[in-house]
């Protein structure tokens, strides 16, 4: 970093039951002025009651690599967006509020909402013509999406259902989470959706079958995230215990087997994120230390072998997103990185830093964009900023960065593999805790 250059620090974080960050009421979050010919002229959202407007847009940092420019950027004036999906072309999210807001790819425009009779909705997932998002009472609502322009899903059920006889209704309150469904994932080839839970348990329901076909306690701690491979089925939950943990289910059966425990951190583990291809299979894994792990899977072993550290952000990693070779990061320094995997010698090239966020990015979706040169990316963040921003993110091919400046050449970083010795990890590697983190670590300290 320059001399002359201050490094901005976010503000100080309060924790809430672990894993809800909440911005110091006293900060303020004034948009600056900008002018006319770096803004977008994007329609206003047509809803006159709605609390989005528009903010600032970021200008590109130019690569010879990656392309990046924020093109639309959106303010909500109260609540937090915790979740966002993409599917078909239509953006889904999800806030403190009742309402799951529908916008148009890629610029944003508001195409209406879905009215529900509870709110804080923690996760959305979002595939073919369905559409699933928790809620604040603990239960699941599916929609059933249209193929017509004027796109309006229809509530197909809440799960668990609700019954009027009082027998049926002690066997919905057993299927019931206790506390807030924090990820949900949903396994293709089965109709299967799996939900995890700060009561630390998951669940599976048969979405056609609208039933709960398995619960157990799955971790010590709040689960933060779940992902299912659609190839064979394996189930991947991380938890604020620490550990990222690989279910299976035996032949003919529904519940879930634990077969692999990768208890590498020393932290709590917010996110993971899958990336498949032909020749790999990869996770990744994101924590309150500020580090990214990832694993490759042996193909004839079937075992993950840890391979190595992404360091780069500061502060937390809240959210991960992989898709072809590229790995997105959403983190508590308000920043986003864009990775870049090489497939021969497993190596990871940050390509870019995207800023613009002045609170911790707290979700992230991406979709591909076709292009007939570079491989093109749609990238939605939302932060605890109340903003949500969309980036067109472009990748040249065989093109190497040529840093300059330290700006540059922390875009540059290589990953550490497991072929280096612990001692050069160690001093290579030093990631800022995260603030949150250390608050909760000393006010545990207090307490015993």
């Amino acid at each position: 970093m320059d001399g002359g250059e201050q490094q901005q620090i976010p503000p100080r974080l309060s924790m809430k039951l672990n894993q809800s960050f909440l911005y110091d009421q006293n900060q303020t979050f004034s948009p600056r002025r900008h002018s006319s010919a770096s803004t977008m002229q994007l329609s206003a959202p047509t809803s006159p009651e709605s609390p989005w407007t528009l903010s600032p847009l970021v200008h590109p940092s130019p690569s010879p690599t990656l392309l990046y420019h924020c093109v639309a950027s959106l303010h909500r004036r109260q609540g937090t967006v915790y979740s966002i999906a993409v599917s078909r072309g239509i953006i889904f999210t999800g806030s403190e509020s009742s309402r799951i807001r529908i916008w148009r790819q890629p610029e944003c425009i508001e195409r209406g909402c879905l009215r529900t009779s509870s709110g804080d909705i923690r996760a959305i997932l979002a595939y073919s013509n369905m559409l699933f998002t928790t809620h604040k009472d603990y239960k699941i609502r599916v929609w059933r999406m249209s193929g017509t322009d004027n796109i309006q899903p229809m509530k197909v059920t809440t799960l668990p259902r609700n019954s009027s006889f009082l027998s049926f209704r002690r066997t919905s309150t057993q299927q019931a989470h206790k506390d807030y469904i924090s990820c949900i994932a949903y396994y293709h080839a089965e109709g299967i959706l799996y939900t995890g839970s700060w009561d630390k348990t998951i669940k599976a329901w048969n979405v056609s079958d609208k039933k709960c076909i398995d619960s157990f306690v799955a971790h010590e701690d709040n689960i933060n995230s779940i992902l299912v491979n659609q190839e064979d089925g394996c189930l991947f939950t991380s938890s604020s215990d620490g550990c990222v943990k690989i279910w299976r289910k035996s032949f003919g059966e529904n519940s879930q087997n634990l077969t692999t425990t990768l208890n590498i951190h020393n932290s709590p583990v917010n996110t993971l994120a899958l990336s498949s291809s032909p020749n790999s299979f990869h996770l990744y894994s994101g924590s309150s230390d500020g580090s990214i792990n990832f694993w490759e899977k042996d193909r004839v072993s079937g075992r993950y072998i840890h391979g190595g550290y992404l360091p780069g952000h500061r502060f937390s990693v809240l959210c991960l997103v992989a898709i072809e070779k590229l790995v997105f990061s959403g983190s508590e320094d308000t920043t986003i990185r864009v990775w870049r995997r090489d497939e021969e010698t497993n190596f990871h090239e940050c390509l870019a830093v995207l800023k613009g966020h002045r609170g911790p990015v707290r979700t992230l979706a991406a979709c591909l964009e076709m292009e007939k040169v570079a491989m093109g990316f749609l990238v939605y963040s939302a932060s605890l900023d109340r903003t949500l921003k969309v980036w067109r993110v472009k990748v040249f091919p065989g093109e190497q960065t040529n840093a300059t400046n330290a700006e540059e050449s922390a875009t540059t970083t290589i990953c550490y593999d497991h072929r280096m010795s612990s001692s050069t990890r160690e001093c290579e590697m030093s990631p800022v805790l995260s603030p949150a983190w250390v608050e909760k670590k000393l006010q545990d300290k207090h307490l015993r």
